[in-house]
């Protein structure tokens, strides 16, 4: 894993006299990314600049250095991820006249792109973001990987095309123009996080999953989708009981075994939860000695939260792995909650990330550079609470819509001190919705009117005139799916194209690079997504039970304790913080004169929302969370003045 920023000018020369020192600042930004080697490629004559920070995985040597340029240095590569089947493919070229120099991915990709032009695109089987700048052609070429593992921003402004792996990487090429999207925010709030291509930053855009892009002198020429997920390929879900099982382990195994290619240690989380517990079954086939980590938490879990660590032992003992534990209070997690929105570039407004943080910092410590993760297990499998409630459907969506919005109404005035109220709460959230907008509502953190209400009369004025619903971008990406989806593998969509993009890969990404320590997702392996895609749903939600199939496909290897355990997610104490260890920073941040500078919440509602939570009438903590991280980030970002971003994770 490494970072990646780089620019097109508008004209030759560049229109920026002073690109080649911005571009030297943003790369400086994304040093803890890459710390093994950095470097750049101006080429001053055509306007483009190419910055690389290097995280030393395969090949080690010099031959790995990047930015990489042709033989004949017409065609250079900046190139952030993993190659997986990249053997493969160098056999392919070898056998076509092709040299190779070292026996890096890079090289491959580099001699693949010679090749086969963008019809490489399809052929690789990996995580990546990467710009090809080919002088030959005077064309720039950025693309993603189909999941969108690896992040990838960029920006267009008079002066030319800017692209990073992080937000923060551009503000030295973003002078000017860092106008705030009030859309976007809108949807931080909403979702804890933002779908769709939209960052806080106005100009700044999120290249999608699967996309590619090409630019030519600062200009976006062309911009088209690569890598489509399988049932828009019209996969169909067909398989027997039988062959979803054996299936479900071989392509698993396959995938693990396949991402254990690495010229330095590897290790894996171990939550003790069923996905990394399968992840690590199959790498300790060919790494018996895999070194896995786990967190405690030392006390103060809020009510509900279930404690992972004797699972995560218990699943060590029976593999016979070993098992690293680094052990987190309250307190420090609350400390470290600014550092963590600079770091995430985006203000998410979940703890979960921390997690990544101190987990990855752990294994850093004990010489890892790559672990594996079970993240995307329940976006292909399901496993999330809201699979299951969209199966309790079929008890009340026959009712008219009038009685479904008061059922809606009816949970919203339970007692959310409760967690089975909340829950009940945000089962009926949108109950009077229909199609498409009912499944993504499921999404939400809280209901739209309720924190449309949050902001001052101006920005409700330009969220009006902009038109456009909270889940607008999940709806439009529905509308195009192929007819007769159910509506779990309609979620189900959502989830992969979504909520693993925008959030749980996003801040992976960014916690686990933080200390220069690349994550593996094998459950996301193209291969095991195109398979998913083929179980039919009433082998993946049996009732109450989430991943039957990979449950049953997993009964050999693991323990039935573990494999059958309830469903929990990362237990920070946030109701907790903000009653004791946030308190303070709230005040500040969210007091009356924070927020009458900012512009963007009204003092009074905010107060009084404020108050109702901390008087137990509602349950805020998570929106009161999101309107913390957005003002951090405002703080941060918008304020950002050309100095050092005053605070990291690692101060």
């Amino acid at each position: 894993m490494c970072g990646i920023i780089g620019f097109s000018g508008v004209s030759a020369g560049g229109a920026w006299p002073c690109l080649g020192d911005a571009l030297r600042r943003g790369a400086a930004l994304l040093a803890h990314r890459g710390p093994d080697d950095s470097g750049l490629h101006v080429d001053k004559t055509a306007g483009i600049g190419l910055g690389h920070t290097r995280l030393s995985i395969l090949d080690l040597s010099p031959h790995g250095h990047q930015p990489m340029l042709s033989g004949d240095g017409q065609v250079a590569l900046v190139f952030n991820g993993e190659i997986y089947n990249f053997r493969e493919l160098r056999k392919e070229l070898e056998a076509k006249g092709y040299d190779f120099r070292g026996h890096s991915d890079t090289e491959v990709l580099l001699n693949l792109y010679l090749d086969q032009g963008e019809a490489m695109l399809p052929r690789l089987n990996g995580i990546f973001a990467f710009a090809m700048w080919d002088r030959r052609k005077g064309t720039l070429l950025v693309a993603r990987d189909g999941l969108g593992v690896k992040p990838l921003y960029y920006a267009e402004s008079p002066q030319g095309f800017v692209f990073a792996s992080e937000i923060k990487a551009l503000l030295p090429l973003l002078p000017q123009g860092r106008e705030l999207d009030v859309l976007s925010l809108h949807r931080y709030l909403g979702f804890l996080w933002c779908p769709g291509d939209g960052t806080p930053i106005k100009p700044v855009r999120k290249l999608q999953p699967g996309e590619a892009m090409v630019v030519r002198q600062g200009r976006s020429e062309r911009c088209w989708t690569w890598y489509r997920l399988p049932l828009f390929r019209g996969v169909q879900a067909d398989l027997d009981e039988a062959s979803a099982l054996d299936g479900t382990v071989t392509h698993l195994r396959r995938a693990v075994h396949r991402q254990l290619v690495a010229d330095v240690p590897v290790g894996a989380f171990l939550s003790g939860g069923l996905d990394s517990s399968a992840v690590v079954a199959f790498a300790r086939e060919l790494n018996p000695k895999i070194r896995c980590f786990t967190i405690e938490m030392a006390g103060g879990q809020d009510a509900g939260a279930a404690d992972d660590l004797p699972y995560a032992r218990r699943v060590a003992g029976h593999l016979g792995v070993s098992l690293d534990v680094v052990t987190i209070d309250a307190g420090r997690m609350a400390q470290d909650l600014e550092g963590m929105v600079v770091q995430l570039d985006e203000p998410l407004a979940d703890p979960a990330p921390l997690n990544v943080l101190y987990i990855s910092r752990l294994a850093r410590q004990h010489g890892m550079k790559v672990l594996l993760s079970g993240a995307g297990g329940d976006d292909l499998f399901t496993g999330y609470r809201r699979h299951h409630a969209l199966l309790l459907e079929r008890w009340w969506r026959w009712l008219p819509g009038g009685m479904r919005a008061g059922l809606d109404k009816v949970a919203s005035r339970l007692d959310q001190r409760r967690a089975w109220a909340r829950r009940l709460a945000k089962l009926f959230n949108g109950a009077g919705l229909d199609g498409d907008a009912s499944i993504a509502n499921y999404f939400l953190w809280a209901r739209e009117a309720d924190f449309l209400a949050l902001y001052t009369p101006e920005v409700r004025v330009q969220l009006r005139e902009a038109r456009a619903r909270v889940v607008q971008p999940l709806v439009d990406f529905l509308a195009s799916a192929p007819e007769g989806l159910s509506r779990l593998e309609r979620m189900l969509l959502l989830e992969q194209r979504f909520f693993l993009a925008d959030h749980n890969l996003i801040y992976t990404d960014k916690m686990s690079m933080a200390v220069g320590m690349e994550v593996r997702v094998p459950f996301l392996d193209p291969d095991l997504v195109d398979f998913a895609a083929r179980v039919p749903t009433r082998y993946k939600q049996r009732g109450r039970v989430g991943k039957w199939v990979l449950k049953q496909a997993m009964e050999p290897f693991l323990p039935r304790d573990v494999i059958y355990r309830p469903k929990t997610g990362f237990g920070a104490p946030l109701r907790r913080w903000m009653r004791h260890e946030l308190r303070d920073l709230v005040g500040d941040l969210l007091s009356t004169a924070s927020l009458k500078r900012r512009g963007l919440f009204d003092p009074p509602r905010v107060q009084r929302l404020i108050a109702d939570n901390g008087s137990g009438r509602i349950d805020a903590n998570y929106t009161l969370l999101s309107l913390l991280c957005i003002e951090i980030w405002c703080r941060q970002f918008v304020d950002y003045s050309g100095g050092r971003i005053w605070r990291t994770i690692n101060s």
